[in-house]
C-alpha cells in the first residue's frame, strides 16, 4: 500500500494527484508538440474540477499560472500568457494596518458615531428634526439588536446628544422614538422573548407539580 506521506508534495492540493501526475508525465514528453497539446488537454481538465474560476476575470490566464506553480516552473510549452516569474508568486503580500479607531458605545456602531459627529455640518432646523429622529429610531433599534430587552427612550436620547456633541436632540423621546414592541417585531426578536417568557413558565409550573406531589 502507497501511503501520501511517501507520495511527492502536492503544490496545489485543490486540484487533487491525478492532475499533478499528468503534469509531471508532461514533463517527461521529448516532442515539444506533443507536450504542447498535453498541456492544453491539463488545462482543460483542470478547468472542469475548478469551475468556480470562471467567475474570476481571465480565468485562463489564472488557470495557466496554477500549471506552472505545479510543475515548479520546469514544464516546457509554449503558453499564450506571459510565463510568471517565481519571485513576484512568492513575494508576501504588504501588511494591513488593522483599525485603530476607538468606539465608544460598541452596540451602536462605529459609523454611527461618525454620522452623528458629522451632524454639526447640518444647518437646516428642519434638516436637523429629521436626522435626530432617524438616528434616534436606528441607536435604539441597535441597543435592542445587542441587548434585546426593553431600554428607556431618555437614555437613547441621552446617547444621541452625547454622540453629536450636542447638536441632535429630541425634545420628547417617548413620542419621537418608535416603541419597543414595534421595533422588536421588525426585529423578529419578540417571538423570541416570547417564547423564552413560555419556557420559563413551563419551567416553574414543572417545578410545582413536583414541589405539590412531595
Amino acid at each position: 500500500m502507497e501511503y501520501n506521506t511517501a507520495r511527492p508534495k502536492m503544490l496545489l492540493p485543490e486540484y487533487g494527484r491525478n492532475v499533478q501526475n499528468m503534469i509531471t508525465h508532461a514533463m517527461e514528453i521529448g516532442d515539444k508538440e506533443e507536450r504542447n497539446r498535453a498541456a492544453q488537454a491539463i488545462i482543460e481538465v483542470m478547468g472542469q474540477l475548478n469551475p468556480h474560476l470562471r467567475d474570476v476575470d481571465d480565468y485562463r490566464h489564472k488557470l495557466w499560472t496554477h500549471l506552472f506553480i505545479m510543475s515548479d516552473f520546469k514544464l516546457d510549452v509554449d503558453s499564450p500568457y506571459e510565463l510568471p516569474e517565481r519571485e513576484s508568486l512568492e513575494e508576501p503580500p504588504a501588511r494591513m494596518e488593522y483599525p485603530k479607531s476607538k468606539i465608544r458605545y460598541g452596540h451602536y456602531g462605529q459609523y454611527t458615531e461618525k454620522i452623528l459627529r458629522s451632524s454639526k455640518g447640518v444647518s437646516d432646523d428642519k434638516e436637523t428634526e429629521y436626522l435626530s429622529s432617524v438616528m434616534g429610531n436606528f441607536m435604539k433599534k441597535q441597543f435592542l439588536t445587542h441587548n434585546n430587552t426593553a431600554v428607556e427612550n431618555t437614555v437613547i436620547a441621552e446617547k444621541l446628544s452625547e454622540l453629536s456633541n450636542g447638536k441632535l436632540s429630541l425634545e420628547n423621546p417617548d413620542e419621537d422614538l418608535t416603541s419597543t414592541n414595534q421595533l422588536l417585531k421588525t426585529l423578529g426578536l419578540q417571538s423570541n422573548n416570547n417564547n423564552n417568557r413560555k419556557s420559563n413558565n413551563n419551567r416553574k409550573k414543572q417545578f410545582k407539580k413536583k414541589q405539590y406531589k412531595k
